[in-house]
Formats: C-alpha cells, structure tokens, sequence
C-alpha cells in the first residue's frame, strides 16, 4: 500500500472545539494530536492516548478511548463516472460519540454520518448508521445511475467475518487469494469464508483504495453480497 495519508478534521467537545489532522495507514492505524496528546487506535471510535496514561488535558474516555466528543473528518474517494472515467469527490465524515452509559453498558450513542460531494451534489447517509459499511451503502443508492465508488468497501476482493464488524478497519482484503475467493458463496464448507479466512492478505479500511481494486458484482458477492447490498437481506 501506499503512504500514510492526512485527512484534515476537527475535535469538539465541552471544553471546545480544535482544528485537527488524522494521518492514517488504510490498514488499521489511525493517529492524531489533540490540545498536545498523541492519540491512536484502529478506528475513529478506539482513539486511546498513547502511553496508555490519562492525559493531564481535559478528555472524557470510556474503557481507554475518546468519548462525549464529537470528531469531523474529510476523505478524498474515487469515484467511478461513466462516460467521463475516474473522478475524485469528497466524503465529510461526522462521528459523535456520547457518555459512558454506565458499567457494562457502553455509550449512550454513536452515530455516523457520512456525505459524499460531487458536482455540488450532497448525498448523506440517513440518520442512525453505525458502521461505515452501511453509511458508504446508502450513500451508494443516492448517486446518479452509472457513478460508481472506487473504495475497498465497494471493491470485489474484500470482506467481513460472518462473526461481525465495528465502526471501520475489519474489512478484509483477499487480493492475494483471488482465485479461491472467487468461490466463496457462504459461510461453511470447502468454498466458505471461514475456510478462506487465514488467507487474506491485510485488513483495511472503507475509505481505502490500492491499485487491484475492480467493482464488486452481482454475479460474485462472496460472503457478504453485493455492493450496494440487495434490499431485504
């Protein structure tokens, strides 16, 4: 993969708002600076202080990662734009992340929203995703007839363990094991995922994109399905 990448943002909270800069691998390492403290983790909702101390900066964590927060990103993403090639838009990325809700109850909220711009054109995700996989699914629905993603998300050569999948960062990515992924079509058995699990090259995130990527059809869906996911599944 190629290098690191800076996705320019901002971190509010009830102490104030801070111009901040995400740098992150595609992989699962995301790292930032906020009011002086190092923070880092594999997604935007395991943001921890490095070191693993409290900082002496005033922060709201829950089970060692950012909370009471909320944290806006912009991610540059190819899109696919037939009749015209390959242009490249904008996806703002919003994450609120509430209080700890109490001992053994997580947060009181997580909610993303994703807005992907194009041709002054916004198209967001509704109200309520928890994941990317699913905003990046609805955003997906809204574009234009022919505008296509060119994301590992959307990519035929990744995937997530049918035992579940966080915020971003546990998508799975085959490329090295193309032939024998091509014939995954469920979870068991010589031709399911689990079978193939061992043998994916890396995990990577949504937004991510390397040179291999080809859209992912309806023909061959692997284990999760198609992208955009079918209706009713």
């Amino acid at each position: 993969m190629s290098a690191d990448r800076f996705w320019p943002g901002r971190y509010t909270d009830r102490h104030g708002t801070e111009a901040v800069v995400f740098e992150t691998d595609g992989r699962e390492s995301i790292r930032t600076t906020i009011r002086g403290v190092r923070f880092e983790g594999d997604s935007m909702d395991g943001l921890g202080a490095l070191g693993g101390d409290p900082p002496d900066a005033p922060f709201t964590f829950f089970d060692g990662a950012l909370s009471s927060c909320l944290m806006e990103w912009e991610v540059p993403l190819s899109v696919a734009v037939e009749g015209e090639g390959v242009r490249t838009a904008v996806l703002d990325c919003a994450l609120r992340l509430g209080a700890p809700a109490g001992p053994g109850k997580g947060l009181d909220a997580e909610t993303l929203t994703t807005t992907l711009r194009l041709d002054g054109h916004a198209y967001t995700n509704a109200e309520g995703a928890d994941t990317f996989e699913n905003a990046l699914d609805e955003v997906q629905r809204q574009l234009p007839a022919g505008t296509r993603m060119r994301a590992c998300v959307a990519c035929a050569w990744s995937d997530y363990s049918p035992l579940g999948n966080g915020l971003m960062a546990g998508l799975a990515c085959f490329r090295d094991a193309k032939d024998r992924y091509r014939r995954v079509d469920g979870k068991h058995g010589p031709t399911g995922i689990f079978a193939l699990w061992d043998q994916h090259t890396e995990f990577v995130q949504e937004t991510w994109l390397c040179g291999e990527f080809e859209h992912r059809s309806g023909t061959h869906a692997g284990y999760r399905g198609p992208f955009p996911a079918r209706r009713g599944l």
